[in-house]
């Protein structure tokens, strides 16, 4: 009895040592999951869509680049790991952040309510605004929504974006369409399918600029205030502040002004475009 008794104590301090040792290492890998497989892995998997000049762009050489991906070289380098690029339809990035697939998404995204309910955000690192693409001077002179919420116009907008819920909600009347791509729905602009395109006004800007024989004009100020951020997965605090040190340390330095004047006032980029 008395050696019942102590294989018993024995197998019952074996157990508790077990169960310190796993919560002690549960502990330690879920301080900071994504961080540490970024550190482990030895590279940073950044989703971006590839389609949203001048902040994501494909070359002539099916290479992307833009303000996006030089802040997320910024990121992979102040890590000390490589930069993996993943090219990822807009619509597709955020299912493609919650299975793991990629650690974080630097793609043009608008920090809203409901995404925030999928991902945790950082930033904003830059802020934009909805414009209209059109050939039609009535959309093109618009203050605002209501000015274009009629059934005579058609607008199009890149599928699962902002644009598309706010030309929804704000213009219900008129017919909406969606487009896989930006560059789709730029098409459908130029080809007449669509009496306007809405997206975030750079790409409008840059739109007109690459088409120049298509009669294309854009608002000249943004009708909405859209905040861009920085998406990762959700439960890793440790990389959240990281991220948002991150940047603050870029917008004290000047980092990120000269990524604006880069992508934005100097467009010697736009000859490179696909």
């Amino acid at each position: 009895m008395k050696i019942t008794r102590g294989l018993f104590a024995l197998l019952m301090i074996a157990c508790l040592l077990a169960g310190c040792a796993e919560m002690n290492q549960t502990t330690k890998s879920s301080s900071s999951p994504v961080m540490d497989q970024i550190i482990s892995r030895g590279e940073l998997r950044v989703g971006i869509s590839g389609d949203m000049p001048p902040m994501n762009l494909l070359t002539k050489e099916d290479k992307v680049i833009g303000m996006d991906v030089d802040l997320a070289t910024m990121i992979a380098d102040a890590m000390g790991v490589r930069l993996s690029v993943q090219r990822i339809d807009f619509n597709g990035l955020l299912p493609a952040l919650e299975s793991g697939r990629i650690d974080m998404i630097v793609s043009n995204m608008t920090m809203t309510p409901d995404r925030n309910l999928k991902a945790a955000f950082v930033g904003p690192y830059l802020t934009s605004g909805k414009a209209f693409l059109t050939k039609r001077s009535s959309i093109a002179q618009a203050k605002g929504l209501p000015d274009v919420n009629s059934p005579q116009y058609t607008f199009v907008a890149l599928k699962g974006s902002t644009s598309e819920a706010v030309i929804v909600r704000g213009a219900p009347q008129a017919k909406h369409l969606t487009a896989a791509t930006q560059n789709d729905a730029i098409q459908m602009v130029v080809d007449g399918r669509a009496d306007a395109m809405i997206a975030d006004f750079p790409i409008c800007v840059v739109a007109v600029y690459r088409n120049p024989a298509a009669g294309l004009v854009s608002v000249v100020t943004p009708i909405t205030y859209e905040p861009i951020g920085i998406a990762v997965p959700k439960g890793d605090p440790h990389l959240l502040n990281w991220l948002g040190n991150f940047l603050q340390g870029l917008e004290k330095a000047g980092y990120m002004n000269e990524l604006r004047q880069k992508w934005f006032a100097q467009p010697t980029w736009l000859p490179q475009m696909k």
